[in-house]
């Protein structure tokens, strides 16, 4: 298991700034190691830490912090013109190149990862043997009329609450954030009281919320940052890779967000898990390491 296998801890330039990643196992071994890439924009690797679990002998886990969050670089004075997919994919490829993995690896992106995971997989690199989008959608425009969708179902004085303060621009208010959480505590994490590497990877957000408010906006349904417009759909067909979609029953990832992936992608499964919302690698853990794993094992390259 995970716990019996060494990590070690480093940083790769990039740019003139830092980004910190953690190596759980060897790498080298006789299994293509796995990149995790954390949501957001603007989490940590803290609340998707359980991948580790995925870690043998001969397969190494890699989690790491994107720049502007958790122990990478931080610059909160960065506008939106730095704070963009382009700057995020260039990261990737520099850690690989640090970790010397290029030639061979496997990807796995949850939420926004999924997203940045999709759109390094259309660019066709040779050294990637297969992908894992979890959780995410193909297109922002599918993703907020969703979750706008899920918002009328919560209870009305939590919509009147949200409403009033979107349109007051007052969304870092104690009142806002709560009737949020309502929200989240159906759709995002449904373990109740969340644990605690979900917990730390909010704080950090609410510490410094530069990426997430300026590529996303205020919450996970009120989007109005420079992501607002993004769209895969039109260039999944270039992923050739076998790809695992992973969402939950309760997912603020409707089916309807993950779709476009499921019709467009020719070496394609998609498992749901029932019981969760965003986060089945926390609210069913074990069954969802077991079902990437045997994905894994079965692309090795």
């Amino acid at each position: 298991m995970a716990a019996a296998v060494r990590s070690r801890e480093g940083y790769a330039d990039f740019r003139s700034h830092r980004t910190w990643y953690r190596v759980t196992g060897e790498l080298g071994g006789a299994q293509l190691p796995l990149v995790v890439l954390h949501g957001g924009p603007g989490c940590t690797h803290d609340y998707v830490d359980s991948f580790k679990g995925l870690a043998r002998s001969e397969r190494a886990v890699v989690h790491y912090d994107q720049l502007g969050n958790g122990r990478s670089t931080h610059l909160p004075d960065k506008g939106a013109d730095f704070w963009t997919v382009g700057l995020f994919l260039d990261e990737l490829a520099n850690l690989l190149r640090h970790l010397d993995i290029a030639g061979g690896y496997q990807l796995l992106g949850q939420s926004w990862g999924g997203m940045l995971a999709a759109e390094h997989a259309v660019t066709r690199p040779t050294g990637l043997a297969s992908l894992v989008i979890a959780d995410s959608p193909a297109s922002m425009e599918l993703w907020v009329a969703e979750a706008n969708r899920l918002r009328e179902a919560l209870p009305p004085e939590v919509q009147a609450t949200l409403l009033k303060h979107e349109a007051a621009g007052t969304t870092d208010s104690p009142e806002y954030n709560a009737a949020v959480r309502v929200f989240y505590d159906r759709h995002v994490c449904r373990v109740n009281p969340w644990p605690p590497e979900v917990t730390r990877t909010f704080e950090a957000m609410a510490k410094d919320p530069t990426v997430y408010h300026t590529m996303n906006g205020p919450s996970e349904f009120h989007v109005i940052g420079t992501l607002k417009t993004w769209s895969i759909i039109d260039r999944i067909e270039r992923i050739n890779v076998p790809t695992l979609l992973i969402s939950g029953g309760h997912d603020e990832a409707t089916p309807a967000v993950v779709q476009p992936f499921a019709d467009r992608i020719r070496d394609m499964r998609w498992e749901i898990f029932e019981n969760s919302s965003h986060m089945p690698h926390v609210e069913e853990t074990e069954r969802c390491l077991k079902v990437v794993e045997e994905f894994l094992d079965a692309h090795d390259g």
